[in-house]
């Protein structure tokens, strides 16, 4: 088949850039012809909360990347959808994440339908945004309607899903594991990498900080554990990855919880490159979600074969077995401490084997087969 993706690529950065390379890696390995359509201006910059959108990394020489669509220019949206209408793809896959790129993908999908041809699948990550913003509602209600089916990989996204439409064939189809960032290495080399001491208990919080990701419930709940018959004295907060919000509150609630020593702070954007090292360092990884979809996080994880602590929220506990790949808890401070307390008492040998198995399931092929069996059912 010929397949377009419709989505950030490189020299874009982030998951989703990472998530749509796979995929089409992964496509290309069954046989069939992919290319991407990323953007040229993804956000606008006073739009965008991190340092950069961009990559530092090469761009990846096995695939077909057109860095063509600007997300603000009406104009552009016209032009880029009559390109690929004129291509005649047999499937778009679009990736929907959120409302304010609505009105472009939208007006592209609209260009592409026209040539009676194309099938359009999305892969929604999120329907309704975890920061909620005026014309949410319009633009999401605008992008959905040319698509032809979808695929959700949560429960929570699908049913936020058929607020908008009832009609439409939509399925759930988990997050493939992130196995583009190397091979585990030894905790013992990653930990010499970071600087870390071989000794430490290592609790990991991996990702951009914003507020839905309850950062300051997991140092509240970490502040709990310093007494002394709680908490090893060389345990430690690995904090990895970039601000997308103020972080004076969170610098003021580390020093009102006398937490400065007791953390391990890389709050700038983590490379492709040392990603491998991060995760392989820790002895646990937490999620301490106020809400969520789904988290690229998880899949992170497993890929690694790191066990998980995570919240009781959205997607996160059906992909999370209690008790087997990690703990669940319920997103308050108290719980989280209480998790973390007694994974600290119960260590990791006891999740690895369910969790080497688990990870079996979260294969590209079956997101590849899953969007090729939902194109052919339009």
């Amino acid at each position: 088949m010929k397949i377009v993706i419709l989505g950030p690529a490189h020299p874009l950065r982030g998951g989703i850039a990472i998530f749509n390379e796979r995929l089409a890696r992964q496509f290309q390995n069954e046989g069939h012809d992919v290319t991407i359509y990323s953007f040229s201006l993804q956000y606008p910059d006073f739009l965008f909360p991190g340092t950069t959108q961009y990559s530092s990394e090469p761009a990846p020489a096995d695939l077909n990347i057109n860095i063509k669509v600007n997300s603000i220019n009406p104009i552009n949206w016209l032009a880029v959808g009559n390109e690929i209408k004129n291509l005649r793809p047999d499937l778009v896959v679009v990736r929907y994440w959120l409302p304010l790129i609505g009105p472009a993908l939208g007006t592209i999908l609209r260009r592409i339908k026209s040539n009676k041809q194309t099938k359009i699948v999305c892969i929604a990550d999120n329907v309704v945004p975890h920061e909620k913003r005026f014309g949410d509602h319009a633009f999401t209600k605008y992008f959905i309607k040319p698509v032809d089916a979808f695929i959700t990989m949560s429960e929570k996204v699908l049913s936020d899903l058929r607020m908008f439409t009832q009609t439409k064939p939509a399925i759930l189809q988990p997050h493939p594991l992130y196995d583009v960032f190397g091979n585990a290495v030894s905790k013992q080399e990653a930990r010499t990498h970071l600087g870390i001491d071989q000794t430490t208990f290592v609790f990991l919080f991996f990702g951009f900080i914003r507020k839905y990701k309850g950062l300051d419930m997991l140092l509240e709940a970490f502040a709990q554990l310093k007494n002394p018959k709680i908490l090893n004295p060389n345990s430690k907060l690995l904090i990895a990855g970039e601000f997308y919000e103020d972080r004076k509150q969170y610098d003021e609630l580390i020093e009102k919880l006398q937490l400065k020593d007791d953390l391990i702070l890389k709050t700038e954007f983590i490379a492709d490159s040392e990603v491998k090292y991060y995760l392989c360092a820790a002895d646990a990884v937490v999620q301490p979600y106020r809400n969520a979809t789904q988290s690229g996080v998880t899949p992170l994880a497993y890929h690694f074969e790191i066990p998980m602590i995570v919240t009781n929220v959205g997607g996160l506990p059906a992909f999370v077995p209690h008790g087997k790949v990690g703990l669940v808890c319920e997103p308050t401070v108290d719980a989280i401490a209480a998790a973390m307390q007694e994974y600290m008492q119960t260590g990791s040998e006891q999740f690895l084997p369910y969790l080497r198995d688990e990870k079996k399931k979260y294969g590209w092929d079956k997101m590849t087969a899953a969007v090729l069996q939902l194109a052919a059912s339009v």
